[in-house]
């Protein structure tokens, strides 16, 4: 099997210029790059990945560190990054965190050990100290649905707290005074975030938070029937519910169904992150858009642009969600 040193002898070129032909590089002039294709079909040549990386410095391939492989949320996310970084030529190596802080840095480690170009993770457990530390290693880190002040020329977020409040208003404006939240794990910022959001709309119309009508949830459908079945078994008044996700809407939906209630006219259910089940729940889900397939393409442009020097690339780093109005929510009198 021919190797990368015999296809630089033979067009007699160095090795640096047989890897930007491989790579594209703009600085090989076509007569150059036509005798090194000429001499890797002579001798049957095909680069292979270690090959680029010898001569190139670079191993093509990102590390995606995500919370969980389950759920429609992450396979979104995931499906963004991979998507552009692929149509770029370059490859993804996954692994999880499952949001414990141990783990989490066991999987940044991992992709370091792989020598990757650049890491794009979704961290939740880990301080920010400990990434602002990590990022002044060898590899490169990209923050998708975290802020970090110290590293914001590196982070894709989302204005959780605007999001939280626009739940919360859409259902004041509808006529709604006793509203129930289930919130995602508050150590978790955009679960934080979003409670805030809830907290300033009802401040802004004269409503006082109740911790009777808080549930602190787990981010999955048992957290939201957990919730309501709390409320419920409280005797607590509400007519409408604030989700921090579409899963704990989901199972809300769900148990509220099997207890009697018409839904929307004995309560209002309203969600978060517009994940595609929430157009096929019944009702169908009114819910707060998270763009985040577009988060995850915007963070692996990031990383084109910076590590793979890619030209005229145009990055918006905070993003702004938005109400998606469904059959959910009804008019309160």
């Amino acid at each position: 099997m021919a190797t990368i040193y015999e296809v630089s002898k033979l067009a007699g070129v160095s090795l640096a210029t047989v890897s930007r032909v491989m790579n594209n590089n703009a600085r090989v002039s076509d007569k150059t790059k036509q005798k090194v294709l000429d001499a890797m079909n002579q001798l049957g040549y095909r680069p292979n990945a270690s090959a680029r990386s010898l001569a190139s410095n670079r191993t093509d391939s990102v590390g995606i560190m995500v919370s969980e492989l389950h759920g429609p949320f992450f396979g979104q996310m995931m499906a963004g990054v991979e998507a552009e970084l692929r149509a770029a030529g370059k490859h993804v190596i996954f692994t999880t965190g499952h949001s414990e802080e141990d783990r989490e840095k066991d999987g940044i480690e991992f992709l370091m050990g792989r020598n990757c170009d650049a890491i794009i993770m979704h961290v939740e457990a880990v301080s920010d100290d400990y990434l602002v530390e990590v990022s002044q290693g060898q590899t490169p880190i990209y923050l998708l649905s975290r802020y970090v002040e110290a590293l914001k020329e590196k982070c894709i977020s989302l204005d959780n707290e605007v999001g939280g409040y626009l739940a919360t208003k859409a259902l004041l404006e509808r006529g709604h005074k006793d509203i129930a939240y289930i919130a995602g794990p508050q150590f978790k910022a955009d679960a934080s975030n979003r409670l805030l959001g809830h907290k300033r709309a009802l401040q802004e119309h004269g409503i006082a938070f109740s911790e009777q009508l808080l549930y602190i949830g787990d981010f999955k459908e048992t957290g939201g029937s957990s919730g309501l079945k709390q409320f419920i078994d409280n005797q607590c008044q509400f007519t409408a519910l604030v989700c921090a996700n579409d899963e704990m809407a989901s199972g809300a939906m769900k148990y509220a169904r099997e207890h009697g209630y018409s839904l929307p006219s004995d309560l209002s259910v309203i969600g978060f992150d517009n994940v595609i089940f929430a157009n096929y729940l019944y009702p169908t889900l009114t819910t707060i858009d998270n763009p985040v397939e577009k988060m995850g393409k915007m963070a692996a442009k990031m990383v084109l642009r910076d590590i793979y020097k890619q030209k005229n690339i145009a990055i918006e780093q905070v993003f702004e969600p938005t109400l998606i109005v469904r059959k959910s929510v009804n008019q309160q009198n």
